[in-house]
């Protein structure tokens, strides 16, 4: 079982920034894809963004230009840099693993509550 556990959620003005944090229990070498997602209340979960093995990422409309998501894998750990903050991108934010073929496996993390003030 692998655990993901994100972190650095919180409160901030609209226009100011937040870094989001993923955290896998083991190395992100296993993994063929991660990714960000968010939901907001009354909405369904999509996806902010996300990066593959080979370090191809791609973006939300919504979020292209103004997020970053990039990973360390020496830490096991993904990164969103989300800027210019709006009020719609408030909710809570989730981190996904994905190992495709035959084994293929995904594993989803609590989540971390972003809030955005205007």
């Amino acid at each position: 079982q692998v655990h993901l556990v994100e972190s650095g959620g919180g409160l901030v003005q609209a226009g100011g920034s937040l870094r989001l944090s993923c955290e896998a229990s083991r190395s992100l070498l296993g993994f063929n894809v991660m990714g960000w997602y968010r939901q907001a209340p009354g909405k369904e979960r999509e996806l902010v963004a996300s990066i593959f093995s080979g370090g191809v990422t791609k973006y939300a409309e919504s979020t292209e230009g103004r997020f970053t998501i990039t990973k360390e894998t020496a830490e096991n750990t993904v990164y969103l840099q989300m800027n210019s903050l709006k009020a719609d991108d408030a909710g809570v934010y989730y981190c996904n693993a994905r190992t495709f073929g035959p084994d293929w496996s995904e594993y989803w993390g609590q989540g971390t509550q972003v809030t955005v003030s205007s």
